[in-house]
Formats: structure tokens, sequence, C-alpha cells
């Protein structure tokens, strides 16, 4: 991917480890939060798992390190991603007669404090709506490739904080709250169901940036987006970590869902096209 302009750390933040990266520092120090396996490297809002999860988490500040050249690499990727993220939905948000609010961007490495409650790189990259700031583990993209057979290259990644940043949309759009309405007094079945949904939606909004950036693809660049949904899709989450697939523990969508959702988006260039909730929302 050719990504244009030169805008870097608008909104970058950092926690914990000393960088030479726009003079930011990236996080670490966490301990004591597990996540089940169907959550671990997964691509999610986790702001509900981390409220219930932080009364039960003890921080330490941890000790600054130099952040090594991949990741001040990967770092400056990532922001770059977020600021072209960051042109691309205020253009969007323009052509509807809408105001877009840019999300910030938090660095971490080992674990991190946000609104939200406590995360440790278990966690994964994830959005929190309590901050408004998408959170990147900078571990996560290797683990994505190693231990979930996603394909390596820079889309992956690309298409994992566009994901995240689908949430914040999510957010703004008021559809993440009106998602939480819906699910009190819902069974734990139900209530998965529209997690599916958010989740797809933000995989569909992530297409519809993609389509704004398609002078600026390369080959392959899409493969790598729909090996790296398929990667992190629930059936093959479950398959991979205990084996048997379990539909009604779905909180993000089948492999084929994520794929579709994503590439409906790529396709349409056009968020009103991105109902995955079946007119529940109206």
């Amino acid at each position: 991917m050719k990504l244009q302009g030169s805008r870097q750390c608008d909104d970058l933040e950092g926690r914990s480890v000393s960088s030479t990266v726009c003079k930011v520092a990236f996080g670490g120090g966490m301990i004591g939060l597990i996540f089940l396996a169907i959550h671990l490297f997964s691509v999610l809002d986790i702001s509900e798992t981390l409220q219930q999860l932080d009364s039960q988490t003890q921080t330490t500040s941890g000790e600054s390190r130099e952040l090594t050249a991949e990741e001040i690499e990967s770092g400056k990727f990532i922001n770059a991603v977020l600021v072209d993220t960051e042109d691309i939905w205020n253009e969007i948000f323009s052509e509807n007669n809408m105001n877009y609010q840019e999300p910030g961007l938090v660095l971490f490495t080992d674990g991190v404090r946000t609104a939200c409650g406590g995360a440790s790189a278990a966690s994964g990259p994830f959005y929190c709506p309590a901050d408004q700031k998408v959170y990147m583990d900078l571990s996560f993209f290797e683990e994505l490739r190693t231990r979930f057979g996603a394909q390596g290259g820079d889309f992956a990644i690309a298409y994992v904080i566009a994901h995240e940043v689908g949430h914040h949309v999510q957010t703004i759009l008021g559809t993440s709250g009106k998602v939480r309405q819906l699910q009190q007094g819902k069974s734990q079945a139900a209530s998965n169901e529209l997690s599916v949904a958010l989740e797809l939606q933000a995989d569909f909004y992530a297409g519809v940036w993609a389509n704004y950036n398609k002078e600026y693809l390369e080959q392959g660049d899409i493969q790598e987006a729909m090996s790296a949904a398929s990667a992190v899709g629930d059936d093959a989450i479950q398959k991979r970590t205990s084996g048997r697939v379990v539909p009604d523990a779905f909180t993000h969508g089948t492999s084929k869902q994520r794929m579709e959702w994503f590439m409906r988006g790529y396709n349409s260039g056009d968020i009103r096209q991105g109902d995955t909730f079946n007119g529940q929302l109206n």
C-alpha cells in the first residue's frame, strides 16, 4: 500500500517505554489480566470486558526501555495509516453532511491503562469508546502471522487499524450505544448476535476505507486483508483453540462473514450499504 501525505503524530500517544518516534512512549508493565482463548489476538471492541475485569487487574509501572528498530517502523506505519483514515473519514462524513471527530491512537507493547479499564498484550488491538482511542499492541501483527496463519504484509496491518477505526465511526454515529441498549435483558446468544453485527459492520467500514484508497493499493493488498479477516473469524479461532465450533458463542462473525462484509464495503464504497443488523436499529 502506498500511503500518501506526511502528517505524523497528530493523535498519537504511547505508554511507558521510551521511544524516538515523535518523542512518545509506548506501553509496558501490565500484569494479571487473562483473556479467554476465543478473545486472544482478535480484532474487537473490548470495552465491556475490560470494565468487568478491571477490578481484578493490578498494574505495575514497569521499566522504560528503548524501542527496537522494528517497533519504531511499526509505530510509524500504524500512525501513517491512522492519518490516512482521518483524511478519508473526514471526506466521507463531509459527503454525507456530517462532521467527523478524529480518534486518538495509543501504541503499547505489554499492557496499557484505558478509560475502559486495563488491558494486557493478550487483548490485541482494540477500541475504547469511553476515551475514543484506538489501542494497538505492537506485538500483535507477528502473532497474527505466526500463530493465526494470516499472510504477512502491510495491508493486513492496515485492515486491522481500519477495523478499529470502524468502531470509532460506530461510536460517532450512535450505533454502538444503540447496540448496548438492545443487548440489555437479552440472552447471551441474542446479545452475541448483536455483537457479531457490530463487528461485521466495522469490517464493512474498513472495506469502505479501502475503496477510497483504490488508486494507492498494490497487487496483493486485498488478499492480505482477506487473509487477516479469515484468520480472526470466530469459527477459525474456536477450531484452533478448542477444536470445535460453537455458533452461539460467536462474537465477531465467521471467517466467511468477515471477508464478505469487508468486500461489500470495498466494492460499494457507500456507508449506507452497511446494515449488518437487518434493520434492528431503525
